[in-house]
């Protein structure tokens, strides 16, 4: 298992849009890219290669590009983003799925581009109960 470089847990907190921010506009240019790491099957971001401290996503999800970037949409639209920005870009987007919640995180700040995975309910962000009521 990879040791974490982490020295306290993220605070995982939906903080909404800061003022000025067209959320439509930037989910316009967002899109997922998915990640190796968090894949035990081949899926269309290539041949899986998970990490050992890494959660897993659904198989069902391993060639849905799109509709994971329709999640990933989604949650800026509805303002499901952290106050932490890189460029245009809120680091992290939280979309929630019947009974799953996914993080996505932001890989490219130029581009816009993400990866996701799936959180424990003890990792589940504040706030994101009044997002997604």
């Amino acid at each position: 298992m990879r040791a974490t470089k982490r020295k306290r847990p993220i605070r995982r907190r939906v903080a909404g849009p800061q003022p000025g921010m067209d959320l439509e506009e930037l989910a316009r240019r967002v899109s997922y890219v998915g990640s190796q790491e968090h894949k035990d099957t081949p899926s269309f971001a290539g041949q899986s290669k998970p990490r050992a401290d890494a959660s897993i996503c659904d198989r069902r999800l391993a060639e849905e590009r799109e509709q994971v970037t329709e999640w990933l949409r989604t949650a800026i639209r509805r303002g499901a983003i952290s106050s932490l920005l890189e460029g245009d870009f809120p680091r992290y987007a939280w979309h929630k799925e019947d009974e799953a919640v996914y993080e996505a995180r932001l890989v490219n700040r130029e581009l816009g581009e993400y990866k996701g995975y799936p959180l424990n309910k003890t990792e589940w962000p504040e706030g994101l109960d009044s997002v997604y009521e």
